[in-house]
């Protein structure tokens, strides 16, 4: 969730849009999935899943079909309407999906926690590397044949996969919580230290530096039906409306914006409102005598060099903004850049003359995740950073 607001009918949730699609519907497209394959996405969801856990929140439907990919092919956690707190109270309902629910979930008031979703992470892992659920025998249908099945069949496990799996899958599987791993008393850890996961590095996988085994492909409908994602209630968009009492109570609510956001907001939002005023300055710049004639010459000029760079601003100093850079003997110019990529010449550049740099960083930096950037100090004491995704 990257925003949320509320209505006095509604409560409104900002969704990032996971337009890669679901691991389920990629399970049947690809087929099954290797070993190294679901070892990846199995290292994404344990960090979701802990990072629940660490805040005493069950989830209680972990499928595939709930495993979104993101465009760049790393997995999100979705529908958490099952989702449950039980840091006060643990829950005993029977919820979930059959085929993935653990055996204290099926026996009715039975209390349960997090141990729940250790037991459907196993199931979640066997249908990824064999098509179907592990008590799912012929693909029946029939759901109390399935809780039937989890409730007293022991998963036999084939000889294709490795004995590191093998373990694995009996450990997760395991019906008696106090034996299954997760459910121990250090959760995750123990999940993280079996010897499947030998060899991963969890803050890189937190960091999403692996190199995801399925990148879906751009501009095209990851989902079985379009609709799928692009069908939307209009009862539930069009009926969302702010009254004076919202007005008044917005009027000093908290607001948080996420890093991405604030360059998303750059990088459109201003480019939308500033582009009468770019039309007007284009207006102006063709007219006979105007003052922008000093920046735009067509005779020789002093300029070293000159090109495309990113430069390191916007309202919250988080967002890369598109700038045309030119450098000569005694001052930098930067002009801003319309929607179109034309060069905006006129009052909008921003001069910095040498006098005013204090001092250059001699090696590239790294800064808002981008690395070699250049940084220059100004008398000031204010860092003027700048990059470019190619040379100048």
């Amino acid at each position: 969730m990257t925003y949320a607001f509320q209505t006095p009918e509604k409560l409104c949730f900002i969704l990032d849009l996971m337009n890669g699609g679901d691991l389920h519907y990629h399970l049947s497209q690809h087929g099954v999935f290797s070993e190294r394959e679901v070892r990846f996405y199995a290292a994404e969801v344990i960090l979701g899943l802990e990072h629940m856990h660490n805040r005493y929140v069950v989830y209680r439907d972990l499928k595939p079909a709930n495993i979104l990919l993101d465009e760049n092919g790393h997995v999100r956690i979705s529908d958490l309407g099952l989702a449950c707190d039980f840091s006060k109270k643990k829950p005993h309902a029977s919820v979930g999906t059959h085929g993935y629910m653990a055996p204290e979930v099926l026996s009715k008031g039975t209390p349960y926690d997090s141990s729940a979703d250790w037991f459907s992470f196993g199931c979640m892992l066997y249908k990824l590397l064999k098509g179907h659920s592990p008590f799912r025998q012929h693909r029946t249908k029939d759901k109390h044949e399935i809780d039937r099945m989890t409730m007293t069949m022991n998963v036999e496990l084939p000889d294709s996969m490795s004995s590191e799996m093998k373990t694995l899958l009996e450990a997760l599987l395991c019906r008696n919580v106090e034996d299954r791993v997760g459910c121990m008393g250090r959760g995750a850890i123990e999940v993280k230290e079996h010897p499947f996961f030998r060899g991963i590095d969890w803050t890189q996988v937190y960091l999403q530096k692996y190199q995801p085994p399925l990148i879906p492909p751009r501009g095209e409908v990851n989902a079985a039906d379009a609709f799928d994602i692009g069908s939307f209630d209009e009862e539930d968009t069009k009926g969302i409306k702010l009254t004076e009492a919202d007005q008044d109570l917005y009027r000093n609510f908290p607001l948080l914006v996420s890093e991405r956001w604030q360059q998303e907001v750059a990088e459109t939002v201003f480019d939308a409102i500033n582009a009468d005023t770019d039309k007007l300055e284009l207006k102006r710049k063709q007219k006979p005598g105007s003052d922008s004639s000093y920046y735009q010459q067509d005779g020789p000029t002093d300029c070293i060099v000159e090109g495309e760079v990113l430069k390191l601003g916007g309202p919250f100093l988080q967002a890369w903004q598109k700038k045309h850079l030119k450098l000569y003997p005694n001052r930098l110019e930067f002009y801003h850049k319309n929607r179109d990529g034309q060069i905006v010449y006129g009052k909008g550049v921003e001069l910095v003359s040498m006098l005013d740099i204090k001092d250059i960083y001699q090696d590239f930096q790294k800064f808002n995740k981008t690395e070699n950037c250049i940084v220059i100090v100004l008398k000031t004491d204010t860092k003027l950073i700048i990059t470019s995704p190619v040379s100048i």
